[in-house]
């Protein structure tokens, strides 16, 4: 099963920012805020991307990119950079369907 198809279909353009420096090219995945169902997200604010409240966010990604050997890597999306808390692969079988992350915005300090 390959799903490659709906992330260049509905993803948005991220990058992987290595620990030594390097980025992956391009591809299409997702980040959306973390959504919760007891109302803590009351006081939060509104992203381009959707609603916010605490800063974490959730990652989709195609199997290529596995975040789960890379959770000092940072994405990026435009001038966004999310780094990792927690990386899973998400399988059928033995095949990885994509990985899913857990992360938080980077605030740097100028």
């Amino acid at each position: 099963m390959n799903i490659k198809q709906e992330f260049d279909r509905f993803g948005r353009p991220l990058i992987i920012e290595f620990p030594d420096g390097s980025q992956s090219p391009s591809f299409n995945g997702f980040v959306q805020p973390l959504r919760y169902k007891n109302k803590m997200y009351l006081y939060g604010v509104n992203t381009e991307i959707g609603y916010n409240s605490q800063g974490y966010y959730l990652y989709i990604g195609p199997p290529e990119y596995d975040l789960t050997q890379n959770e000092e890597a940072l994405i990026l999306d435009g001038d966004i950079k999310y780094q990792i808390d927690r990386a899973e692969k998400i399988k059928i079988g033995n095949d990885v369907l994509y990985v899913w992350a857990v992360v938080r915005t980077v605030v740097e300090i100028t």
